[in-house]
Parts: C-alpha cells; structure tokens; sequence
C-alpha cells in the first residue's frame, strides 16, 4: 500500500522502537534463558545514529497511520551491512512486514554499494532459522558469544 514505507526513525519513535521491539522479543526469553540482546539496546543512540529504519500502519489517525509495527536496526561497515536486528510487533504478523523489512535492507545495502547483508539469530529461535534461507541467507558459521549461541548467516547482493 502507498502509505505503507519504510523511513528512518526520529526520536519521537524511540518509545514505539522499545515497544515494538520488546514485544517481538520477549517470547525468546524463557526459550533461551537470558534476554535477547536487542531488548537491552540503547534505542536512542541507535535512533540518534540513524541506524534504525521503522514501517508504520496504515491507519485512521490525522496522518493516516496506525502505528509503528516494524523496524530494522542495521550498520554499514566497509564490505557489508549488518542487520542487527528486526523486529515485527506481534500483532502484525502474517501481513509481509518481515517482508518488506528484509527487501528495504537489500536495497539499502545496495544503495550504499555493499556486497552483501550479514546477521545473527540466536540457535534457540528455530523460527529464524526457517525463514533467513527463504530469502537467500546462507549459514556462515555457529559461535558462542558470551551467554548467546548464534547463528551467523549471510546474503551476498553483488
């Protein structure tokens, strides 16, 4: 839909990055044992670094949105972009919001010329480990971080 984009978060979206975020991870936590890393984010200092990209919902409110559903949270090193995180609010699953969030990250990468997207899933979210292959991720390597076993895949774009 038209009004459905993908922009850089502002600051008066922090609480809604916090909330949204907060609300697709908290699921994980029993799963894995420990909070999952992008709920301990400093979302102002990612907002403020402008490496939070957020998609509202089409809505009946005076500027025509709903409300923030979904957001990414990605950095640009020299030879790749990485998505930190991504995060769909529960209540807006099923309706291409991952979707289109994972598309705008190919295409900001390739914006910035970077040859490929990398990320990391914790191997406790079996659910991610279903969907990254689907968009053209392909499993790098398996490491233990600290309390975090993750996954590290990437999408070579060029």
């Amino acid at each position: 839909m038209e009004r459905e984009r993908i922009r850089p978060a502002v600051t008066s979206d922090v609480p809604a990055v916090k909330a949204v975020t907060d609300a697709a991870y908290r699921p994980y936590i029993e799963r894995i044992g420990v909070v999952p890393q992008p709920m301990e984010a400093d979302h102002a200092a990612n907002v403020a670094a402008g490496k939070v990209f957020v998609t509202d919902e089409p809505g009946t409110d005076p500027a025509g949105v709903a409300g923030l559903v979904g957001l990414v949270v990605v950095e640009a090193y020299p030879d790749h972009l990485f998505l930190d995180s991504i995060a769909v609010h529960p209540d807006a699953h099923g309706r291409g919001v991952g979707r289109r969030l994972l598309r705008f990250v190919d295409a900001h990468a390739r914006a910035l010329r970077l040859p490929e997207v990398r990320l990391c899933t914790n191997a406790m979210m079996w659910e991610n480990q279903a969907i990254y292959p689907k968009y053209g991720y392909e499993v790098v390597e398996r490491r233990v971080d600290g309390p975090y076993d993750r996954v590290h895949y990437r999408k070579r774009l060029l």
